[in-house]
């Protein structure tokens, strides 16, 4: 292929997306499926450019996916009433502040994503990486018709860690709760 050439089902986000459920070091199986790795992607509402960049390759994935999407059927179902993998946080999840006015995407792979730090080497430290840290995904969408079931779903490509966060699911870092020399219980 061409370096000019540009997939359009292919997606960078920006880089203050929020990586929530990250289970990237080990593919896990749900329901007995196949193990996969995934990341739920939390979006701004306000990152009109990642949000329109998802917008227009899910429409792509639609357009590129229509004999799949036909089936056996006589016409392709209109885009507006498939699956799409761009969720509402502010409809689906209207308890979990951290999806507050922001979009979620759920994305995964059968192969391991590489994921490097924000000078793109490796991250080797699996502590580096957790539910609530921010970066870029690179992500693409595919249209699937299987079991009945029809719509665009995520791929998982790659992660870039560029920033820390809090962490999500009230589990905190080793390495926050012990940033104090003494305690001040200690033998007390």
């Amino acid at each position: 292929m061409s370096k000019n050439y540009t997939n359009p089902t292919k997606v960078i986000t920006g880089v203050n997306t929020r990586w929530s459920y990250a289970n990237i070091w080990d593919a896990k199986s749900i329901a007995g499926g196949t193990p996969k790795y995934s990341v739920s992607l939390i979006i701004s509402k306000d990152d009109t450019v990642t949000v329109n960049k998802i917008k227009a390759a899910i429409q792509a994935a639609y357009e590129e996916g229509e004999s799949k999407l036909k089936g056996s059927g006589k016409t392709v179902p209109a885009l507006s009433v498939l699956k799409t993998p761009m969720r509402d946080g502010d409809l689906e999840r209207p308890d979990d502040e951290a999806y507050k006015n922001c979009y979620f995407v759920n994305a995964n792979s059968v192969a391991a994503p590489g994921v490097v730090d924000a000078d793109r080497e490796p991250i080797l430290d699996r502590s580096e990486v957790y539910s609530g840290v921010y970066g870029r995904a690179s992500i693409n969408f595919y249209a699937f018709n299987s079991n009945g079931n029809k719509g665009i779903a995520c791929g998982l490509n790659n992660l870039q860690k560029i920033k820390d966060g809090d962490p999500l699911g009230g589990k905190s870092r080793a390495e926050d709760d012990f940033a104090t020399d003494i305690d001040d219980d200690f033998l007390a």
